[in-house]
């Protein structure tokens, strides 16, 4: 199963057999707004906390996949997920309501790929049936834990990036129709001082870099293998670097479209988000619910989706610590591609 140094292939992909996507008013207001389950229409959710709305957000999306794979929460083998806050409190109470066996992650933004590699390499050991991957975020609970509450009113520099309100689950399976997972490829922690919490997206760049270039090398492949090669949340700022790095290393992107997350949730011109979309919701919603709709209606064959986290703390930052930053990729197909994904290895 391990190709290379970092990479699982699987020989037998799992299949997503199902996705929930949940998100907040401004990303309604974004340009793939139809592409997504729910759409709230307030931040409060109903809720009497940021923090109980972010919870709402996961279980309404945990909720909806199981709906659209037919299942009830008992046939859940496993639930694997995390999000920014601390403890992953917002996961953590979620599972306590789906009830399924738990395993907590963290991955900050990178989360959203992070849980799904786990999720993969369960059903493809054979170690669980049906295994969900969850992560989420929102906006009003990230600025309060790392920046400035939204009560505060602080300005942001043309850097900080906007965090995604919203949630995605995802449901793999060895069996079932679907886009499958045919490979994982594991980031290694980068970290070149930045310090800067309003400059995320040149934090993260060399992450992203470093592992497209890995799963590149371990699989054999060009990045015009992909139709797309995705990036979680690098942005206005990350995303140019990241691209201007790969030139220089002689990584030939202009075989395929190099796109960012970040930068398609939100509409650039009319939304005021800064420098774009970030946060654990940003990669798994544009994923689940963009992405794989466009495998599904045969737009797309073969997606790369490098979720990007920048791995700091607020006692991190306020002890003056730099920003380790990781990447974890996922190679997914459309199913039947030379058999049921996996062609080219």
């Amino acid at each position: 199963m391990l190709q290379g140094k970092r990479t699982w292939v699987f020989p037998k992909p799992p299949v997503i057999i199902a996705t929930g996507t949940v998100v907040g008013p401004d990303e309604g207001e974004g340009p793939l707004a139809s592409e997504f389950d729910l759409v709230h229409p307030d931040l409060e959710i109903g809720q009497p906390s940021w923090e109980k709305s972010e919870r709402a957000l996961l279980e309404h999306a945990s909720d909806i996949a199981l709906q659209h794979a037919k299942l009830t929460k008992d046939k859940l083998s496993f639930f694997v997920g995390g999000d920014l806050l601390n403890q992953i409190i917002s996961n953590s109470f979620a599972a306590r309501t789906l009830g399924a066996p738990y395993l907590g992650v963290f991955g900050a933004c990178s989360t959203s790929m992070e849980s799904l590699a786990i999720a993969s390499l369960i059903v493809s050991s054979g170690a669980g049936e049906y295994v969900m991957a969850g992560t989420c975020s929102h906006n009003c609970t990230v600025e309060k834990q790392f920046r400035y509450p939204t009560e505060y009113g602080s300005q942001k520099p043309p850097t900080a990036q906007y965090t995604v309100t919203g949630a995605g689950a995802a449901i793999v399976c060895l069996e079932g129709n679907g886009p499958v997972i045919t490979a994982a490829t594991i980031g290694k922690i980068m970290d070149l001082g930045i310090k800067d919490p309003f400059n995320m997206g040149a934090a993260m760049a060399p992450a992203a870099v470093d592992t497209i270039q890995g799963h590149l090398q371990d699989t054999g492949r060009d990045p015009g293998y992909y139709d797309i090669i995705v990036t979680g949340d690098l942005a206005s700022v990350g995303h140019p670097i990241a691209n201007e790095l790969l030139r220089r290393n002689g990584v030939p992107m202009d075989q395929t479209q190099f796109l960012d997350c970040g930068l398609m949730i939100y509409d650039m011109e009319k939304q005021k988000v800064q420098a774009g979309g970030s946060g654990c919701a940003c990669s798994a919603v544009v994923t689940y619910g963009h992405l794989l709709k466009r495998i599904r209606n045969d737009e797309l064959r073969r997606i790369l989706v490098v979720a990007t986290g920048a791995l700091l703390s607020p006692i991190s930052y306020q002890q003056g610590e730099s920003i380790p930053c990781v990447a974890h990729a996922i190679a997914i197909e459309a199913q039947n591609l030379n058999g049921q994904g996996g062609a080219g290895l």
